[in-house]
């Protein structure tokens, strides 16, 4: 959020609506902007409008870009956070982004990425990737964490004796995580 300089009035999209997308939302609106949340799983998507309270929501699907303009009146999102790292939505997200708009690529691929040269410098786009965070953004996020549902984004909680046993279930969205924490209890 701080890199990309949110300014209260935009209009910014939030791909992934995982722990890392849900946190972007918030912070975005923390800073002033309306928020669209964007993902495949309709379940995410409840909880970003329901306990973020994102101004919207859209299904990524073959129907994103119109929404989007609909959303905005035609203007699109000044910025575009990728929380997915997903190749599919990483290559979609410059579609979503107004002329002079920034693209944030917050989520990791492991793979290579390709863009229509043409297409995104037409939008005269800003690249950025965010990848960790400084002591100035540990602090701005603990001064507004009271702000952030933290009883529901905790979904899944177990001891350490159990995290192998459940380990490979929090990485399926389908089975409702959120955020899984392991608590470590050392005798």
């Amino acid at each position: 959020i701080r890199r990309a300089a949110i300014t209260a009035g935009e209009i910014v999209a939030v791909v992934g609506c995982g722990p890392i997308g849900i946190g972007i939302m918030k912070l975005a609106q923390i800073a002033g902007a309306k928020v669209i949340a964007i993902d495949m799983n309709e379940q995410r998507l409840a909880y970003a409008k329901e306990k973020i309270g994102v101004d919207y929501t859209v299904k990524a699907d073959g129907n994103t870009v119109e929404e989007i303009t609909k959303i905005t009146n035609g203007d699109l999102c000044t910025t575009v956070f990728d929380a997915s790292g997903h190749k599919g939505a990483l290559e979609a997200c410059p579609n979503y982004m107004s002329h002079g708009g920034r693209f944030v690529l917050v989520g990791l691929s492991k793979g290579e990425l390709t863009y229509s040269h043409p297409a995104i410098h037409a939008k005269e786009i800003t690249l950025m990737c965010s990848r960790n965070a400084t002591t100035e953004d540990f602090q701005h996020v603990i001064s507004v964490l009271d702000q952030f549902p933290t009883a529901s984004y905790i979904s899944h909680n177990v001891p350490y004796t159990e995290m192998i046993t459940n380990f490979d279930s929090w990485l399926d969205p389908a089975t409702g995580v959120i955020k899984a924490t392991v608590d470590f209890k050392l005798k």
